[in-house]
């Protein structure tokens, strides 16, 4: 995305700032719950996470997991979000 002001353009997105520590919430999606549940709680260790199920495709196939936890940095909140998109149990990470 290209963000124009004033008709000049930049180049680059602006960054949202985020004050950290903060809570932080990753949708993650896949196949098997109880799978997608170990690996959320691996890539988060060791801080604890809070998983709710929030949703189910109609044929319940696909299931879609709420993870949520306090990051106390950047590092690794991005850490977190590279782990769980790498993993092989993990469709879609939000």
């Amino acid at each position: 995305m290209v963000l124009y002001n004033n008709n000049l353009r930049r180049e680059s997105p602006e960054q949202p700032e985020i004050e950290y520590p903060c809570n932080w919430a990753y949708t993650v999606i896949g196949e098997d719950c109880s799978l997608l549940k170990d690996t959320i709680v691996a890539a988060c260790a060791p801080h604890t996470v809070k998983i709710s199920h929030s949703h189910s495709s109609s044929k319940g196939k696909y299931h879609s997991l709420l993870a949520e936890l306090e990051v106390p940095n950047e590092e690794v909140r991005l850490r977190i979000y590279e782990t769980l998109k790498t993993s092989l149990s993990v469709k879609i990470i939000l």
